[in-house]
């Protein structure tokens, strides 16, 4: 496999660029004079190893030149066919990618899509990522000797809307119907419209089923109506395809649509008392909310305000503010499943966390407990304790001793316990208290009881901090990885270019990788890009 190897020295036209990249776009510079730095020997023949490895052909592009193109293109925003056109129109890509005055493309479009679906593959966006991070170091970015010898990380989330159209129950079930007959027009070589007849789904004919259906959708006994005749012809086209097409169904590619509707129709509907099907009461636990994009769930930013997509997860270096790790998880997964991803790619980077800084969201993450074990040290905010009723004691007006694992009323009574155990005050003691009143409202002849989480001792310590200025200064740390996460999500967008978890896990490991570069840019003495070249 070839080696990327441009000049090293800028030639009289290309200082004559540099010069004017010095206010606007910056990072093109800093590439031209760090390109063989971040692109050393051992990273391509890593990306040259992505080839070998599948037994593919040789590639007419050196590896390394697609991954810097990839990189640009995540920099300007550029869809694939304008980042073929730029490598000839743009002289900013020409001085990067090493081909100023080139007439021709530096690639194709094929070559540069399947360079990307290469690195989501094997996992090398990661591995990009890391780069920079190493880089970081290489080229005197930091100062190793100012940084402390501990690493600090921070970890948060930030909502990512999915790509794909969400669509209500009717045209959800109607979009899969859809796939299941364009698949079968396609095996048994008939048209749509002759499958939709012949199968008896005729509201498929239409452009728009809600259109075919035409009732008054604000009334619900029409609404009812409609949604049930639906379901019926969805059956119909299903019994139908079982009776000529019963192999098939168990095989990709109309294995996947059948399951796909069934999956559909199961999460929205249930039986009605009148012998039909009616909506689902609340929504159902992984609710599929896209035919586009079927790993997109519902998330929410809080109690009123939802999304419909993922959660880009990042974990920061607190002192250089480098990103190490990014992660996605769809929206209606917890914090937590995030965790071993960032972990995995920490582990890979040979970095252990000594002092971890996260939102409660994060708190019952197995991260918190392997920094624990080591000896680290954990900094959150601990859970707010709720009153019972108006001017009811909280959990807060119990003293808790880790020591002796008592927990003591404020009347004084004092019960032991153990992590993740429900404690009940003696009934008798409880009855006769005069500040029952406010403690409790149990019925007679019940104690006030106390839920002990399973981190109660690290939930005493977080609020023991929390009471205290230095340890809310400490807390306050933690709005470095919320900055970089803004910045993320300024070059990202609000909304995912891509669709599926693979995919966006890479774009969020690529604009990480980039924000690392400006991150290393900006930390460079004045005159090191010169001095580079």
């Amino acid at each position: 496999m070839g080696r990327w190897d441009p000049r090293r020295e800028l030639s009289t036209r290309e200082q004559g660029l540099m010069q004017r990249l010095g206010r606007t776009r910056e990072l093109f510079a800093f590439l031209r004079t760090q390109r063989h730095a971040l692109f050393d020997e051992g990273l391509q023949t890593e990306l040259a190893a992505m080839y070998r490895a599948s037994g593919a052909g040789r590639e007419p592009r050196p590896p390394a030149l697609l991954a810097m193109a990839v990189l640009l293109q995540g920099y300007v925003g550029a869809s694939d066919a304008e980042a073929v056109e730029l490598t000839v129109v743009d002289l900013r890509w020409q001085l990067v990618l090493g081909r100023l005055g080139a007439t021709a493309p530096a690639f194709s479009q094929g070559a540069l899509q399947g360079f990307r679906e290469r690195l989501m593959r094997t996992g090398m966006a990661e591995r990009l990522l890391a780069r920079t991070v190493a880089l970081a170091r290489e080229t005197g970015a930091f100062d190793p000797t100012k940084l402390p010898k501990t690493l600090r990380v921070a970890i948060d989330s930030a909502p990512l809307e999915g790509a794909g159209r969400v669509e209500d129950t009717v045209n959800l079930i109607a979009h899969a119907a859809r796939q299941v007959v364009a698949c079968v027009a396609t095996q048994l070589d008939r048209s749509r419209d002759q499958v939709c007849r012949t199968a008896g789904i005729p509201l498929l004919l239409e452009t728009s089923v809600k259109k075919a259906l035409d009732v008054e959708w604000s009334d619900p006994p029409q609404k009812a109506a409609a949604l049930n005749r639906l379901v019926q012809q969805v059956a119909s086209l299903q019994r139908w395809i079982e009776q000529r097409l019963a192999a098939k169904m168990r095989e990709p590619p109309l294995q996947e649509h059948v399951e796909t509707l069934a999956q559909l129709c199961a999460q929205d509907l249930e039986p009605d008392s009148t012998g039909g099907v009616r909506r689902r009461k609340g929504v159902a636990a992984d609710r599929g909310v896209s035919i586009e994009d079927a790993e997109m769930r519902h998330g929410r930013k809080s109690k009123t305000k939802r999304f419909n997509g993922y959660k880009r997860h990042l974990a920061i270096d607190l002192d250089s503010e480098l990103i190490l790790a990014g992660a996605i998880t769809p929206a209606n997964r917890p914090e937590a499943e995030a965790v071993p991803a960032l972990q995995a790619d920490l582990a890979r980077q040979n970095l252990v966390i000594t002092e971890l800084h996260i939102d409660r969201a994060y708190i019952n993450s197995p991260v918190v407990d392997a920094v624990l074990g080591r000896g680290g040290t954990v900094r959150c905010k601990p859970w707010v304790p709720r009153a019972r009723h108006p001017g009811a004691f909280t959990k807060t007006a119990f003293t808790i001793d880790v020591r002796t694992m008592t927990i003591t009323c404020p009347a004084g009574e004092t019960e032991r316990f153990r992590p993740g155990q429900v404690v009940e005050f003696d009934p008798e003691a409880c009855g006769r208290c005069a500040q029952r009143a406010r403690c409790t409202m149990a019925a007679p002849g019940t104690g006030r009881t106390v839920t002990m989480a399973t981190n109660e001792l690290l939930q005493v310590r977080l609020r023991r901090e929390m009471a205290t200025p230095r340890g809310r200064a400490r807390l306050r740390e933690r709005v470095a990885v919320e900055h970089r996460l803004a910045h993320l999500v300024r070059r990202q967008g609000r909304r995912a270019r891509y669709r599926g978890v693979r995919k966006n896990m890479f774009d969020v490991r690529r604009a990480a990788a980039l924000q690392n570069l400006e991150t290393i840019q900006r930390q460079l003495p004045v005159g090191t890009m010169a001095a580079a070249a």
